[in-house]
């Protein structure tokens, strides 16, 4: 599972041993501070353009609710590419990231998911313990968390369960017996810039609270294509279609943003994309299918 990459943001052989060994990891003040201000906008544009849109509009699926203090609350964006301006392509095509995701995937990687997930100021509901997806675990499939504000013990910091991602785990055990205090927790706070990367099978989730500030952070998945190839839920015309984001997300990053390390992607030739038909309907590859979680409940968490 070990791969090398010589790009100077590339994870050291320490780091991926703690990756391995705890389930995450924190990058601090990994993403620079103009990347992080045009996400930062970029994010609000987001949000507010959810909160007016009407009922039915055409991504209102991507918008994602839940009731809570007697009204329904915004909660998560989905496919975040085709949101408005580059900021998200930026990010996905930055070094900061794709050194990330080449350290943990290798060259072939590809960008699964993306979504801005966020608890609004006095929104404080609690997500509770769970895995995001629960795999054979034969390749590394991860999350990589922007923070674009601060995440503070007592306003709803992630807690984790350092270990817990080599097998699939009872939640319903967890929660039950321990709450949110079980052995071992480590709660997690963060900077905005920081970055927490984390398996899909580490357990997380964050308790309920009052008073607390904004929290947003944009989740980028990544995993080997090789990963997919083998254990599904997608077929390798999906892999092309989300391996096109790559080429877009760094012509974008280029140039909005000059770097002194540009990331030089080098996927196996058979799997190269083919050139992007259109780019609008590059921006939005969506899942028919996805990777089954572990909850203590129906359904999937608020947010992650």
């Amino acid at each position: 599972m070990m791969t090398t990459t010589s790009h100077p943001l590339a994870l050291t052989d320490a780091e991926k041993e703690i990756f391995d060994e705890q389930g995450f990891l924190v990058l601090r003040g990994r993403i620079p501070e103009l990347l992080l201000a045009r996400c930062r906008t970029a994010a609000q544009t987001w949000i507010d353009a959810a909160e007016t849109a009407p009922a039915d509009h055409p991504r209102a699926v991507d918008w994602h609710r839940a009731e809570r203090g007697g009204r329904s609350r915004l909660f998560r964006v989905d496919y975040v590419h085709d949101k408005g301006g580059e900021a998200a392509l930026e990010l996905l095509g930055s070094p900061e990231i794709l050194g990330v995701a080449e350290s943990l995937a290798g060259p072939d990687f590809v960008p699964t998911y993306e979504s801005l997930v966020f608890k609004g100021a006095d929104d404080g509901a609690p997500v509770p313990w769970h895995q995001d997806a629960v795999h054979p675990r034969r390749h590394r499939i991860f999350n990589v968390g922007v923070y674009l504000d601060d995440s503070r013990s007592g306003e709803g910091a992630l807690r984790v369960l350092p270990g817990s991602q080599r097998q699939a785990a009872d939640i319903c055990a967890i929660e039950q017996d321990a709450g949110w205090e079980p052995d071992g927790y480590v709660e997690v706070e963060l900077s905005a810039g920081d970055v927490l990367v984390h398996d899909t099978m580490l357990v997380h989730g964050s308790p309920a609270v009052r008073g607390n500030h904004l929290r947003r952070t944009i989740y980028l998945e990544f995993r080997p294509a090789q990963q997919i190839i083998e254990e599904g839920p997608w077929d390798r015309t999906w892999i092309d279609a989300r391996m096109r984001l790559v080429p877009l997300a760094l012509s974008s990053h280029d140039a909005a943003l000059a770097h002194s390390h540009p990331f030089s992607w080098n996927p196996s030739p058979e799997l190269r994309p083919s050139p992007a038909p259109g780019r609008e309907a590059e921006l939005r590859i969506a899942h028919s299918v996805h990777t089954p979680g572990s909850y203590c409940s129906a359904g999937p968490p608020a947010a992650g």
